[in-house]
């Protein structure tokens, strides 16, 4: 199968919506079989933008490491597609894919990205105390691997066994992450008593 250029425009890309649109099945097969950069196109179109979104959270809002991520992740998918066995959507898959390149990144910044976080007090609190940032920033601020179970948890709906499988740790490692960063959210969204917003006139 000849190799395809990831285009390099992507985060911005609206998502496939026509009725008669085909699977992302036939899309593949026609991958696949004949090599069909129109049928790549297609599939990218369609999933980018939530790969895209999934990695800018994973990786704290750096847009620059979540677009590198989604083209690793594009790379490796179109390699993998001939083996790829369908036992779970094409979607689900390629997150996978994109859920080890955001680690790969943290680990190259930090070894220990998800152990550290229960040896040590993150500095993911607000420079202000009377700071008021929405869930988007939040999510942000807190470390890699509290983050990471909170995207996979409560954004994408994984389960805490899916979780730990997709991680290599344990159920109750990533129910321990989960309960530690919702607190961290809650700490940072949450006004201290007796503060009050500044109205403007």
């Amino acid at each position: 199968m000849q190799p395809f250029r990831v285009p390099e425009a992507h985060t911005g890309v609206s998502e496939v919506t026509a009725a008669a649109a085909p699977t992302d099945r036939q899309l593949a097969d026609r991958i696949v079989r004949d090599g069909d950069e129109a049928a790549f196109r297609a599939l990218y179109r369609r999933h980018t933008p939530g790969l895209y979104r999934f990695a800018l959270r994973l990786l704290g809002g750096n847009v620059f490491d979540a677009e590198d991520v989604v083209q690793q992740t594009w790379l490796k998918g179109v390699e993998g597609l001939p083996r790829f066995r369908w036992e779970a959507g094409l979607a689900t898959w390629l997150h996978g894919i994109a859920l080890n390149c955001c680690r790969a990144s943290f680990r190259r910044k930090d070894s220990g990205w998800l152990a550290m976080d229960a040896r040590r007090e993150p500095l993911a609190t607000p420079d202000m105390p009377h700071e008021r940032i929405d869930l988007e920033s939040a999510l942000t601020r807190l470390p890699p691997g509290y983050r990471t179970v909170v995207v996979l948890h409560d954004v994408e709906g994984l389960t805490h066994e899916e979780i730990a499988e997709q991680l290599g740790v344990s159920a109750n490692t990533s129910k321990s992450q989960l309960s530690r960063g919702r607190r961290m959210l809650r700490s940072m969204l949450t006004p201290p008593e007796g503060w009050k917003a500044e109205v403007q006139p």
